[in-house]
C-alpha cells in the first residue's frame, strides 16, 4: 500500500472491467483519481464507494472537447495530474477484409486510438510543465500478433497504439514525462461477449466463464484477471518506474512467448509414432 501516493490519476474507461479494477486499487495505493466513462450510474455509483479521493467525470473520449474538459477537471479538483492511463475501448467489426464498413472502421479507430492521442495531447501541457508524469496506454497482443483478436480492426488499432506510445515517449521523454503501453493477453472480462454481439449487461456477466475457457491458453495456467493489468499500471504509475520510458509491457501469461511446452512434447510424441507406424 501507499505506492501512489500523492499521485493524481485519471483513468477512462472506468466502469467495468481493467478500468474499474485499475480505479478501485489506484485508490488502494493512495492516489486521487478522475475516473471516466460514458455510463453515468455506474461511474457514480464507483465515485460514491470509492469516496473523497474519486471523482467521476461522464466522458466520451473520442471527443476533444470532452477530453480536454476531463483533464482540466482533474487539475481543478486534486491540482494536477501525474498519471493518464488511457484504458478507454471496446470491440470492432469482425470479420475479413471484404466485409469492413467504413463508418465501423471509422467508429473503432476513433473509440481506440484517437482517444490515446487525445488523453495525450490534453495531458501532455500539464505534466510538462512540472517536469514528470506518466502516460499509460492500453494496448493488446493481438496489436504485437495477428490472429489474436476476432477483428482485424481492432489488431491494426492496437498496433497503432503502440507504436503511438513510443513516439511520443521518445519526444515526452526529454521533458521528463514517461509514456509506456500495457499489451494484455486473455483477460477475464466482458469484451469477449460485447465483440460477439452480447448486450452489455449479458457480456459482463462471462468473466466466471472465461476463467474457465482461457485457463490453458498460456504457460501460466489460469486466465489473467483484471488485478494483472491494474497492478502493471500501478507499476508504471509510481516512481519504480522512472527510468522506464516507451516500453509495451506484455501481460499475457506467456502466451505470445511461443509453444506451451506440453504442447510441444505432445507434438513431437505424435511425430514419433507417426515414425514408428511408417518404419514399423
Amino acid at each position: 500500500m501507499g505506492r501512489l501516493n500523492g499521485k493524481v490519476a485519471v483513468i477512462t474507461g472506468a466502469t467495468s472491467g481493467i478500468g474499474l479494477r485499475t480505479a478501485e486499487i489506484f485508490v488502494q495505493e493512495g492516489a486521487k483519481i478522475v475516473i471516466a466513462g460514458r455510463r453515468a450510474p455506474e461511474g457514480e455509483a464507483l465515485a460514491s464507494k470509492l469516496g473523497a479521493h474519486c471523482s467521476f467525470r461522464q466522458t466520451d473520449v473520442t471527443d476533444e472537447a470532452q477530453m480536454r474538459a476531463l483533464i482540466d477537471h482533474a487539475v481543478e479538483k486534486f491540482g494536477g495530474i501525474d498519471c493518464l492511463f488511457n484504458n478507454a475501448g471496446g470491440p470492432a467489426q469482425t470479420g475479413g477484409i471484404e466485409g469492413l464498413e467504413v463508418g465501423r472502421f471509422d467508429a473503432a479507430m476513433a473509440t481506440l486510438v484517437r482517444s490515446v492521442m487525445l488523453g495525450m495531447k490534453h495531458a501532455a501541457p500539464h505534466m510538462k510543465r512540472q517536469g514528470s508524469g506518466s502516460i499509460i496506454n492500453n494496448g493488446s497482443i493481438a496489436g504485437r500478433v495477428a490472429g489474436y483478436s476476432s477483428s482485424v480492426v481492432y489488431g491494426a488499432a492496437k498496433a497503432a497504439v503502440i507504436h503511438l506510445t513510443k513516439c511520443v515517449a521518445m519526444e515526452l521523454g526529454e521533458s521528463g514525462v514517461r509514456v509506456n503501453s500495457i499489451s494484455p493477453g486473455a483477460i477475464a472480462t466482458g469484451i469477449f461477449g460485447k465483440a460477439l454481439g452480447m448486450s452489455v449487461e449479458a457480456a459482463e456477466q462471462t468473466p466466471a466463464a472465461m476463467r474457465e475457457i482461457f485457463k490453458t491458453a498460456q504457460p501460466i495456467p489460469r486466465a489473467g484477471l483484471p488485478d494483472d493489468i491494474a497492478y502493471a499500471a500501478v507499476f508504471l504509475a509510481s516512481d519504480e518506474s522512472s527510468f522506464v520510458n516507451g516500453n509495451d509491457l506484455v501481460v499475457d501469461g506467456g502466451v505470445t512467448g511461443g509453444r506451451n511446452w506440453s504442447q510441444q512434447q505432445q507434438g513431437y510424441a505424435a511425430l514419433r509414432q507417426g515414425f514408428e507406424a511408417r518404419n514399423g
